[in-house]
C-alpha cells in the first residue's frame, strides 16, 4: 500500500499492485487496472518511486543474489 493525497487533501492508501499506469496532464493522474482514476497532487516520479519501494518492501520482481544461480547448480 502506498499513501497519496487526493487534488482536495484527503489522504489515502492504495494498493499499487492495481496501478496499471500513471500520467501528467498536467496533474498526476493514477489510472487502476479496473479503470477507476485518481488525480493526485504526487508528481509522477514520486507514485512511481513510492510503487516501486512498495515491490521491493514485498519481494515482488526481486532478483537472486549475486552467484545465486551458479549455487542453485552445483
Amino acid at each position: 500500500m502506498i499513501p497519496l493525497t487526493k487534488f482536495n487533501g484527503k489522504r489515502f492508501v492504495l494498493n499499487a499492485l492495481y496501478i496499471e499506469q500513471i500520467e501528467a496532464f498536467p496533474d498526476t493522474t493514477v489510472t487502476l487496472t479496473n479503470g477507476k482514476k485518481f488525480v493526485v497532487r504526487e508528481t509522477v516520479e514520486q507514485v512511481a518511486a513510492l510503487a516501486s519501494e512498495f515491490y521491493r518492501q514485498i519481494g515482488a520482481f526481486r532478483l537472486p543474489e549475486a552467484g545465486g544461480l551458479n549455487r542453485e547448480r552445483e
